[in-house]
């Protein structure tokens, strides 16, 4: 897509994850003239707001019991600690006893004030980002220059086999906290979209379904690969491009 101005693709979306206000030089400007950045600015925003919603749990204020003072305690109600006896009990390290009272309260913390506060799978975060990125699944015959696609997967990728087809669409783009290469390559079927999880490893083949995506996340040595189409009909190819994938890529250490 050409741009406009200045600012590279890569630039805006580092910035706008830092400053969703948008308030750096030139990146209304972008935005304006990106639609893939827009969207994906969006995506920012929206992420924000939900923790700032997740920070702004109210909590109760604390009550304490009123204690009587010293002077009207009584007599005998004062214990002079440095007299009492030495007990056999077993003592345990000061510091685990606190380590133990912080788990305590953290834990009950999450229970009480915030029970339906769950992390989105990684998954669910996949799903969600392809509802932002609808614009990227475009049919076309117009592919990456090789530097901007060398651009995107530099940091991540130290070897890949695409195949055939070509690669339409390289963004940058963040999935749980981490900026991963997204790519689209033009499968026989339609558009498939590619998404290179360099730190996010798992045990085994995770299924992808939502409202208009179907496709597969796929273990590859120490992080993992989405692979999704917008049609059933194309999870054949998808396995296929999986099989390929897991036998190429390599991460960068």
């Amino acid at each position: 897509m050409p741009q406009t101005n200045m600012m590279q693709c890569d630039d805006y979306r580092e910035h706008i994850a830092a400053d969703p206000s948008e308030s750096f030089d030139a990146g209304v400007d972008h935005a304006t003239d990106c639609v893939a950045c827009s969207n994906f600015r969006d995506e920012i925003r929206a992420l924000d707001e939900r923790i700032a919603a997740a920070l702004s749990i109210a909590v109760p204020a604390l009550h304490l019991p009123e204690f009587p003072s010293i002077d009207t305690a009584g007599p005998g109600s004062i214990v002079d600690l440095h007299t009492r006896r030495p007990t056999s009990r077993l003592r345990l390290p000061a510091w685990i006893g606190i380590a133990a009272t912080l788990a305590a309260v953290g834990f009950l913390a999450t229970r009480l004030l915030a029970p339906e506060l769950v992390a989105p799978s990684i998954a669910d975060q996949v799903i969600a980002h392809m509802d932002y990125e609808q614009s990227s699944r475009q049919v076309t015959s117009v592919a990456v220059p090789e530097q901007a696609l060398g651009r995107v997967i530099d940091d991540n990728v130290a070897t890949m086999e695409t195949g055939r087809e070509l690669v339409s669409y390289a963004m940058s783009c963040v999935i749980n906290g981490k900026t991963v290469p997204h790519l689209v390559i033009q499968g026989a079927n339609g558009p498939v979209t590619l998404i290179l999880m360099a730190e996010e490893q798992i045990d085994s083949a995770i299924p992808l379904s939502g409202s208009n995506v179907h496709g597969i996340i796929v273990p590859v040595g120490s992080g993992s690969i989405a692979i999704i189409g917008e049609r059933p009909g194309q999870l054949d190819e998808i396995d296929e491009i999986a099989k390929r994938l897991v036998e190429t890529v390599t991460w960068k250490t």
